[in-house]
């Protein structure tokens, strides 16, 4: 089987290259990985800051490095809930929580469990039916249902136990899995443990680690239970993750082929008969039952028909068993005779044809990049991307995501904080710098992405207070708002302009918005905010650049995020701006969300027109007519030609105020309409065109 002929060597080693330039290399599948760990990372600090009782896990081939842009993989997320205790054994009951025990019989499929509900001091006295989401079953034991997770996320199409987050253009489709977590590794997979393949793969490492990650519930039943509310699937997908990075860059690229197949010839229509992962399990066991030796770059077309193979054998007899939990037919009732007969004929056709399919891959073009570098055609006759542009958009949107997570992030700090005192914002402050001073590498690198941005919002949050008190910014407030610079190129700069002009300290204001907007301009800047989810527009040749060839450090140097100010910070913001707090009326509650939308109760601006209106106001002060009708002018300019404008109707908003300071009212009408073009609901624009048109009536 593993006796290569030249041809299959030759195509092997072309098919490698294929991948490498297409970024299936190591450094990319490394890169990918860094950047989805540190967002995983920083949503756990967020949790740990905010008392949230809940760690997110990001897994999915994101997580793994093995996608490819033409793929277009979404992004699985598993949310693990920790306020109910998941035992395997009663002498692990937590007082002062909700127990639940897993139990497997005759009446559970293999591989999933049921969930009893205990009680700490006499487990078996529970027989009252608690809520809607328990039933008592013919035993008199309380069960939980899955049906407890339905609805959960807002906007999300659910597939099983996934919330998936689609239609949104421009973002990444995101699977959300709710799970809940026990902390032993479950009994049903101990065999596993034991086992060792060929190869002795996995190692003795990878199943001490595995064992140590415990293992998840999450609410869904299997398609052949006769119980299909009350089963919860049993999940080691820690443990796998573990196993994919520890596959070396020949494997993965056989993975990668793998789903492309899948992609190209077995799920056309995107209808899921195979799913990647079957194909996972499929390479897991292939591996397993295999020399490591063999799987090598000028190996690859034989590993990958290998594995067709044993995809075909798992289609002809219904049987694909779970990698460590082999109970578990991952194909139990996936599909009707007719379409087993289909897939089974699909992928003998791929293994009897040989290569000629691979040529027919459009994905990423790989079929005609492969007839290039077999010199099947000249060179010149395609066009597809090089190397060094995959790369450069591979890292860009890599960067840009890590970018949108800091904001995020950001904002649930925040929403926490807006209504709490000072003594619980200084100990979330203490629980931060934890992280740096005790933290792993990546919490390390996480924390510098983060606490900027916290230490400034604390630090507005003190000036406010002492502004109010004695109209003076505090040292202890300087200090923190001085540690926070280093967030990005402007948001954190212009808080403390902001914190100076509403102190009347004009001069120290202006000279630090006049930085700013010298610094904005000397790089390739790109604007930050998920405030809302949106588009990403339009990224600059000069942006990509910076990205493919510096570190993700380099973040905080070419993004600009917008501005965000809680109630605790109002004292720091322009009263013209004060406004953007209350722009919702009750009616408009009705149609905001309230998962998403908290951030339209605090002034959130971006931070290019924030900065004009800033120096707009300071100039006025000073009496420096000319550069105030400049910044004016450079405020409109921006209005109208940045596309990527996230609070498009504060900046409107902040223009008609500007305009009635000019005399303006017709033009300041005009941009308070135009603003609620942009945002019918929940915008301050309606108060600006109440109070205009009620100083005007005043004046006749």
């Amino acid at each position: 089987m593993f006796q290569e002929p030249d041809y299959r060597e030759h195509l092997s080693l072309a098919l490698s290259e294929v991948l490498h330039d297409i970024g299936v290399n190591e450094r990319m599948v490394m890169r990918r990985r860094r950047h989805v760990m540190l967002r995983e990372t920083m949503d756990k600090i967020s949790y740990r800051l905010t008392d949230t009782n809940m760690t997110g896990y990001c897994l999915g081939s994101q997580t793994e490095g093995t996608t490819t842009i033409g793929l277009d993989s979404d992004f699985d997320v598993l949310a693990c809930h920790h306020d109910l205790n998941i035992i395997q054994d009663w002498s692990d009951l937590e007082h002062g929580k909700e127990n639940y025990l897993m139990i497997q019989d005759e009446n559970t499929s293999p591989g999933y469990c049921f969930l009893q509900l205990l009680q700490p001091y006499d487990p078996l006295s529970v027989t009252v039916i608690p809520d809607e989401h328990h039933i008592s079953d013919r035993s008199g034991r309380i069960l939980l249902k899955n049906t407890i997770c339905k609805g959960v996320i807002q906007g999300a199409v659910e597939h099983g136990p996934s919330h998936a987050i689609q239609g949104q253009p421009g973002l990444c489709d995101r699977d959300n899995v709710l799970a809940l977590p026990c902390k032993s590794w479950h009994q049903s997979a101990s065999g596993w443990l034991g086992r060792q393949g060929i190869g002795r793969w996995p190692t003795q490492d990878m199943r001490r680690f595995a064992a140590s990650t415990g293992c998840f519930v999450v609410p869904t039943g299997s398609k052949v239970s006769v119980y299909p509310d009350l089963e919860w699937r049993i999940s080691t997908t820690l443990a796998e993750r573990c196993l994919i990075f520890n596959l070396n860059i020949t494997q993965i690229r056989c993975y990668v082929l793998l789903k492309m197949i899948l992609k190209s010839f077995l799920n056309p229509q995107g209808e899921i008969n195979i799913s990647s992962f079957m194909c996972k399990t499929v390479l897991l066991h292939c591996i397993q039952n295999t020399e490591t030796s063999v799987w090598k770059d000028n190996n690859l077309f034989t590993c990958l028909t290998y594995c067709l193979l044993e995809l075909h054998s798992c289609v002809q007899n219904d049987c694909c068993s779970h990698f460590i939990i082999p109970e578990n037919n991952l194909m139990a009732g996936q599909f009707t005779a007719d379409t087993k007969h289909i897939l089974s004929k699909n992928i003998c056709e791929l293994i009897q044809i040989d290569r000629q399919w691979l040529f027919s891959i459009d994905i990423d073009d790989l079929g005609h990049r492969l007839q290039v570098k077999l010199n099947m055609v000249p060179r010149g006759v395609y066009y597809f991307l090089s190397f060094l542009e995959i790369q450069e958009k591979v890292l860009t949107f890599g960067y840009l995501d890590i970018a949108n997570y800091i904001s995020r992030c950001h904002m649930l700090v925040l929403y926490y904080l807006h209504n709490k005192n000072i003594m619980t914002m200084k100990q979330s402050v203490s629980k931060l710098m934890t992280f740096s001073d005790n933290g792993n590498r990546l919490q390390q690198a996480a924390f510098k992405f983060l606490a900027p941005f916290i230490f400034t919002s604390y630090g507005s949050i003190l000036a406010s207070s002492s502004i109010c008190e004695n109209n003076q910014v505090s040292p202890q407030a300087l200090v923190w708002l001085s540690a926070g610079l280093s967030s990005d190129i402007t948001s954190s700069r212009l808080k403390l302009a902001s914190v100076f002009y509403s102190t009347g300290d004009m001069e120290r204001a202006e000279l630090i918005l006049r930085h700013t907007e010298q610094q904005y301009y000397s790089y390739p800047v790109e604007p930050i905010c998920r405030c809302w989810e949106k588009p990403q527009g339009a990224i600059t040749a000069e942006f990509m650049r910076v990205c493919s060839e510096q570190s993700e450090v380099c973040i905080k140097h070419i993004t600009a995020f917008c501005v965000r100010f809680i109630h605790k910070e109002i004292n720091c913001v322009p009263r013209e701006l004060r406004y953007e707090m209350f722009r919702s009326t009750q009616d408009d509650m009705i149609h905001r969300n309230q998962y998403g939308d908290f951030w339209m109760a605090w002034v959130v601006v971006d931070s290019i027109p924030f900065l004009y209106f800033l120096q707009y106001k300071i100039y006025r002060h000073l009496q420096r007519h000319q550069d105030q009708q400049q910044v004016l002018s450079k405020l409109i300019r921006t209005i109208v030609t940045d596309e990527n404008l996230s609070h498009k109707e504060t900046a409107l908003n902040i223009l008609g105020q500007c305009m009635e300071q000019e005399n303006r009212p017709q033009q300041a009408l005009k941009c308070y309409l135009l603003s609620l073009q942009q945002r019918a609901r929940n915008n301050a624009a309606n108060f600006h065109i109440c109070k205009l048109l009620s100083g005007l009536l005043a004046c006749q």
